[in-house]
């Protein structure tokens, strides 16, 4: 099946799958959301204890997304990952650590005799859920911004920068991505709380916020949006020499009308789900999921099947890195296609276990009743 398809179908294949892992990455960020929101909508201990086992139930699936997507870029595009992750390997750093703490709060916050104290875990918690994720949306940016490295005939990776990514931080533009992604995460996280928790009190609190980081989420992206389709690019010709070139990032989505259509339908249903979440209904988390997912995965889209390299080089143009370029051997790509059909199963086994943990949501009397774990 697969080992009969060209290898340019290959590369297309994975770069879907990858970009699919992207938007449910996004999505997942509604953890790191509401790790933000805990102190900001907890009157008390016992409501801190519901919100974080709220999110306590989820937040394994978040980190494994965070590994797929690494994993299948290294799997898929392996030049991408040595470059990315071997070049600018302290802004990368950086985002893992904000990712380990995490894992250690959640952990360690309600151990018996806990040396730090339940706040030190629960500033960790915040962290994770304002640099991590800002972090994630100025390395996601530099996709249309580009980055400072170099390859050699044998594809050596040179960082021409010694700050190794962080260096992206000195771009003002590349922050309108990471304060989008901070304030669509409390949107989501919000979203998320109103689903999972039982309480009429915290859902008004809820929608408060829901109110607010929209105002303060829609600038952003709609600067964002307006900021790649307006800027010079990274455009491929035929002879596949990059060059720069106005609007390329408009025409990519221009010259594939499905991927333009399926990306404003996203944003019509992340509008549609933020209207629910106002009007209180408990299900605004799915719309804005599906909606969360849709508009990632087809910015994604856009770069990989344009006309211009999904990961840019701004000290050697020639040096970006394309589906073509970067890309495993036929064999690996097909081999591990036929792998990547266990994909729907997994994906209907975190269907189930998400609608078996939230059979019962979480209420003040089952906290004050029951040992909670974290």
């Amino acid at each position: 099946m697969f080992f009969g398809l060209e290898l340019s179908h290959l590369q297309i294949y994975w770069w879907v799958i990858i970009s699919l892992l992207g938007g449910f990455l996004v999505f997942m960020f509604f953890i790191q959301g509401g790790q933000t929101l805990i102190d900001e909508l907890s009157k008390n201990e016992l409501e801190k204890t519901m919100f974080i086992n709220s999110l306590g139930r989820k937040w394994e699936l978040g980190f494994t997304t965070l590994v797929m997507f690494g994993g299948a870029a290294f799997a898929a595009f392996p030049l991408f990952y040595s470059t990315s992750f071997g070049g600018a390997y302290w802004a990368w750093l950086s985002i893992l650590f904000c990712f380990i703490i995490q894992a250690i709060s959640y952990e360690y916050r309600k151990k018996d005799n806990n040396l730090y104290g339940a706040k030190t875990y629960e500033l960790f918690l915040k962290i994770n859920g304002f640099l991590g994720v800002f972090l994630i949306g100025i390395a996601l940016s530099s996709f249309f911004s580009g980055s400072y490295f170099r390859l050699s005939e044998y594809n050596f990776v040179f960082w021409d920068h010694p700050l190794r990514g962080l260096e992206l931080l000195f771009n003002p533009l590349n922050y309108l991505l990471g304060f989008a992604l901070v304030f669509l995460s409390r949107i989501l996280g919000a979203a998320y709380f109103m689903n999972n928790i039982k309480d009429d009190e915290i859902k008004m609190r809820c929608v408060r916020k829901i109110y607010i980081n929209t105002f303060l989420f829609l600038p952003f992206f709609i600067a964002f949006i307006i900021w790649i389709f307006l800027k010079d690019g990274f455009f491929i010709d035929e002879q596949k020499v990059v060059s720069i070139k106005s609007y390329i990032y408009l025409l990519n989505f221009l010259n594939h009308p499905l991927i333009l259509i399926f990306f404003i339908l996203g944003i019509l249903l992340v509008l549609a789900g933020i209207f629910q979440a106002i009007k209180k209904c408990t299900k605004a988390i799915f719309t804005l999921g599906i909606g969360v997912v849709l508009v990632v995965f087809n910015l994604f889209l856009s770069l990989g099947l344009g006309n211009s390299p999904f990961y840019p080089s701004i000290s050697h143009l020639q040096s970006s890195l394309t589906l073509e370029n970067a890309s495993s051997s036929y064999y690996t790509l097909s081999v591990m296609s036929y792998v990547s059909l266990l994909i729907p199963f997994v994906l209907a086994y975190i269907i189930y276990s998400w609608n078996a943990m939230d059979k019962i949501k979480i209420t003040k009397e089952e906290m004050s009743n029951n040992e909670h774990i974290y």
